[in-house]
């Protein structure tokens, strides 16, 4: 009979990554299933190109297996993975001062947009490019993974408040970066 593990906790899948094999590697697999989109949009938010971002997400994965502690009974899964990512994309973007290249926004649309939509989505990923890399991290995690002010402050080593700040800083420069275009549409 074939286990669930879809249903377990966290904590009990990563218990079961130090069991025998067949047994971890459906443990590894229910973890990646939850928080691959997550991890993956953030590495795309942040890296900007899809080449590069595929990458960092797979390292991601291979660092959490390799490293994951198994003592721990209080294991944030999705804050592990985030820091793990956020350190890779660190590491490229210190790596690589290169430009950001638009391929990655094809991920982004579909078939169905309408232009007006494609064009909006491509400037609003642009706009989230211009931004320092505090104010673009905080934003993405918030806007992007759906994280908690208490995780980003968690990732970003600072404080909540510092947080929900830089989340709204982010928010009034995209906003004061979009309104001409947003104003154009609007006629």
């Amino acid at each position: 009979m074939k286990v669930n593990y879809d249903k377990y906790s966290d904590s009990e899948l990563v218990s079961l990554l130090g069991e025998d094999r067949e047994t971890a590697s459906e443990a590894f697999k229910a973890i990646y299933d939850r928080y691959s989109p997550v991890v993956h949009s953030y590495c795309i938010k942040v890296l900007g190109y899809e080449e590069t971002a595929e990458d960092v997400f797979q390292e991601t994965f291979i660092k959490f297996f390799n490293n994951y502690s198994r003592e721990s009974d209080r294991f944030n899964i999705q804050g592990y993975l985030l820091t793990i990512a956020r350190n890779l994309c660190l590491n490229v973007k210190r790596d690589k001062k290169e430009t950001v290249s638009d391929d990655y926004l094809d991920v982004l649309y579909s078939e169905e947009q309408s232009y007006e939509q494609k064009e909006l989505l491509g400037l609003i990923n642009r706009t989230i490019e211009l931004l320092d890399e505090e104010h673009r991290e905080a934003f993405v995690l918030r806007e992007y993974s759906g994280l908690e002010y208490s995780e980003i402050a968690e990732l970003c080593k600072t404080s909540v408040s510092n947080a929900k700040s830089r989340v709204f800083r982010a928010k009034q420069k995209i906003k004061k970066i979009l309104e001409p275009y947003l104003k154009e549409l609007s006629q």
